[in-house]
């Protein structure tokens, strides 16, 4: 522990995702403060820390903002499965206090987001896109968060509302893809940790481009990293593109 060592706390610290954050917040010098669970509440423990991490689930997302918001430190929301009612929360938090949401944490994964949406803004509709990604066994929400996050990108490069142009999942006689789709396919299986490919079909040719988590770490990492950068802002939303500085 050195003077500029930062105190984490860590929401849904005995998860996967948690134990991996610990592990890259000793390696970078850091000290885990505190480490809350499923059930409980980061509120009254909050305050000794300098920011708060969350990859926990989503019905605990009003508790831990509100924790933040109390204590008045930054906070870090991982948590993937996330509804519009979510986001609102997410919003409205970020006017009080400095937030930083990402289906990611990966460093990688965000350079691909930002590749993805340059390539749709560049290319026309005759281009069809379509999401796959790949996770462990155990993964509950699909399409994930990197895969919608993904779709947000090139919805957002070729000027379209995702929720009204994207089809999850085709299934039966009639699953033709609808002009200018989104498609998202999910696969589940072992212990995979995520793999995300973004393709443009077009005629007689294809981009694909993809991104494979070898390992968790990557995520904890970059969620690490992106807690560094979030300490000292001014209250606002931030994204792992501001981390990048892209």
């Amino acid at each position: 522990m050195t003077d500029s060592a930062i105190r984490f706390g860590i929401i849904g610290h005995k998860g996967r995702m948690g134990k991996a954050i610990a592990k890259a917040i000793e390696q970078a010098g850091h000290v885990l403060q505190v480490g809350v669970d499923e059930g409980g509440n980061p509120g009254p423990l909050a305050s000794q820390c300098d920011v708060l991490v969350d990859f926990s689930a989503p019905t605990a997302l009003k508790t831990n903002l509100d924790a933040a918001k109390v204590a008045g430190i930054p906070i870090v929301i991982g948590t993937t499965g996330l509804d519009d009612e979510h986001f609102q929360m997410i919003e409205e938090a970020s006017q009080m206090l400095p937030l930083l949401q990402t289906g990611n944490t990966s460093l990688g994964v965000n350079l691909l987001c930002h590749i993805a949406h340059k390539v749709a803004e560049t290319l026309d509709t005759s281009w069809d896109i379509e999401i796959l990604e790949m996770h462990h066994r155990d993964k509950v929400d699909a399409p994930s968060g990197t895969a919608r996050q993904l779709g947000t990108a090139v919805s957002e490069g070729r000027g379209i509302a995702l929720g009204e142009n994207s089809e999850v999942g085709r299934s039966g006689p009639d699953s033709k893809r609808a002009p200018g789709a989104i498609g998202f396919a999910s696969l589940r299986g072992g212990t995979a940790a995520g793999d995300h490919s973004v393709i443009f079909a077009g005629n007689e040719e294809r981009i694909v481009l993809s991104h494979s988590a070898e390992d968790r770490s990557i995520f904890a990492r970059g969620a690490v990293k992106a807690a560094e950068w979030l300490i000292g802002k001014q209250p606002g939303l931030y994204s792992m593109n501001d981390v990048l500085g892209l």
